[in-house]
């Protein structure tokens, strides 16, 4: 969404760079490159010259002129300009004291409403909730089995007791929304459903009568949240929208759909910030679980290609099986060795965090090689599983035994091209010392090691400065003899040690004169008291 105001930004920060001072014409070129990559990013004008007029105000301020870094500091200054015109901070749901909380959903028709509804029931039903869904869109055609089918894949019940609107009837709908609305509650709070949201119908514009219904709903239920959902990829006209949903229904959060598409993103750096209302949450892609809370810092953090690695760690930890991270981590301290089927297994825990393309862009600096990103074909993952199933049991735990017809057979069986077998194998063989070191100790490569283990640790175990092992000998009798032999010169180097103090001097020879100590230093080394 944001990919083309990230460059530009990115852009524009890196001509500052090396510059140990900024004059105010640097800050102004830095500030007009601002104001046109805002504009072509389609946000609301009255957005980009609050915005501007701030950053300009700041970046002459005190705090660039004193600081170390003035490149860095600009940064810092529209990373948190960006955090305010987007919310500033993080707004959650705010549940009801007693009763259901009642959540009603509105927004123009192909915003994304009952889509978005299923999604919110299905995140709300992840963070341990009961919701339910009432379809009160009675008058778009199908708009009932289409909340009833996105329900059933987000495994939450829907109330429709009219089948609204079908392709035959659009003039006569079946039923009364608000009274449809006011029996779904009721509804929820018989069967303790501790969430209700409310699917409302959308209009192809503005008009008073969807608002006079929409004004309806909301007194007949008392809504707890009023949620207005909007395209991400409206443009300007997102403002205008916007305040005239504020104005008729009043809402309380505003809900970003389709913000993985291509768009420009305006919508959501202007909506905020023009409303007065806070971003809730986002929705991005067409799966039921692409659906995530807004974080307004995380969001500006995107924008200037700083990452967003918190979001990537929360999804690692909800999606990543802990049984199966404890006998990696099993595996990892026993030193055994990593199979075929353990490495299938890390590749299907990455696969459960969702989209490989989507993760990698929340990396800090993933913008630079974007176009490597986007080439990255999702599907590599599952070549990978069917050229691993394709192997026998004893394949996966001793690859080193496949040979040229092995691979052959492994590439009929799993559609694949020898070469293809024979990447994956050399992938593999990569990965399996790079597990071999980290289990031994000597840390990630490139990497700093632990304490006592690899650089500036002390002297790490099989490196250059080690003394080398001499290898057992395969004979048992030889071999016998060997430790008998070593056993000896243990003994003897022993013997050899004087007896009697610490670090080998003996307690009678020690002279304390010896030592030029300062006058009457020596009774606390055993001398006279």
């Amino acid at each position: 969404m944001f990919n083309s105001l990230s460059d530009r930004l990115t852009a524009t920060f890196k001509n500052l760079r090396g510059k140990g001072r900024l004059t105010e014409a640097d800050v102004d070129a830095t500030v007009r490159e601002i104001r046109r990559a805002l504009l072509d990013a389609d946000v609301a004008v009255p957005v980009v010259r609050e915005f501007t007029g701030h950053v300009r105000e700041r970046a002459l301020g005190a705090e660039v002129s004193g600081a170390l870094n003035p490149s860095q500091q600009i940064v810092k200054i529209v990373n948190e300009e960006l955090v305010e015109i987007l919310g500033g901070e993080t707004r959650r749901i705010r549940l009801a004291k007693t009763g259901p909380t009642i959540i009603m959903l509105a927004g123009l028709q192909g915003a994304g409403k009952t889509t978005l509804a299923g999604k919110l029931s299905k995140w709300l039903k992840s963070q341990g909730h009961s919701p339910m869904l009432v379809a009160c869109d009675l008058q778009r055609p199908n708009a009932v089995t289409q909340l009833q089918v996105v329900g059933q894949r987000a495994g939450v019940p829907v109330f429709a007791p009219h089948p609204g609107a079908t392709s035959m009837e659009l003039e006569h709908p079946a039923g009364d929304p608000v009274a449809v609305a006011r029996a779904g509650v009721e509804e929820a709070k018989q069967k303790l459903h501790d969430v209700v949201i409310v699917d409302t119908a959308g209009r192809l514009g503005v008009d008073a009568e969807m608002m006079e219904q929409a004004r309806q709903i909301r007194r007949a239920i008392v809504p707890n949240e009023v949620l207005f959902v909007i395209d991400a990829m409206i443009g300007q006209d997102a403002v205008n929208t916007a305040l005239a949903f504020d104005e008729g229904v009043n809402f309380t959060g505003i809900v970003l759909s389709k913000l993985d598409g291509d768009a420009r993103g305006g919508a959501a750096l202007s909506v905020a910030s023009v409303t007065g209302k806070p971003v809730m949450f986002a929705s991005t892609g067409e799966g039921v679980d692409d659906f995530e809370l807004f974080h307004p810092d995380r969001m500006a953090s995107r924008i200037l290609d700083m990452g967003d690695v918190l979001t990537l760690i929360e999804q690692a930890e909800k999606s990543w099986d802990k049984d199966e991270a404890a006998r990696m981590a099993k595996k990892f301290a026993d030193q055994e060795d990593f199979t075929l089927d353990d490495f299938l297994a890390q590749m299907q825990q990455i696969r459960n965090m969702g989209s490989m393309k989507k993760m990698l862009m929340m990396m800090p600096g993933a913008q630079n090689i974007r176009q490597q990103l986007e080439q990255f074909d999702e599907r590599e993952i599952d070549r990978v599983e069917a050229i691993v199933r394709s192997m026998t049991p004893h394949e996966r735990v001793a690859p080193k035994i496949i040979n040229g017809s092995r691979r052959a057979r492994i590439a009929k069986g799993s559609g694949m091209h020898v070469s293809d077998v024979n990447g994956l194998l050399e992938r593999f063989a990569q990965a399996q010392k790079m597990m071999k070191k980290m289990a031994a100790g000597g840390g990630m490569p490139g990497m700093p090691g632990m304490p006592g283990t690899g650089a500036g640790g002390g002297a790490r175990k099989g490196g250059k400065n080690a003394p080398k092992k001499k290898a057992k000998s395969g004979n048992p009798a030889k071999a016998a003899q060997e430790l008998r032999d070593a056993e000896a010169r243990r003994a003897n180097a022993a013997k050899s040690l004087p007896t009697g103090a610490a670090f080998g001097q003996q307690s009678g020879d020690f002279d304390p004169s010896q030592l030029n100590l300062p006058k009457g230093f020596d009774k606390f080394l055993g001398g006279s008291k």
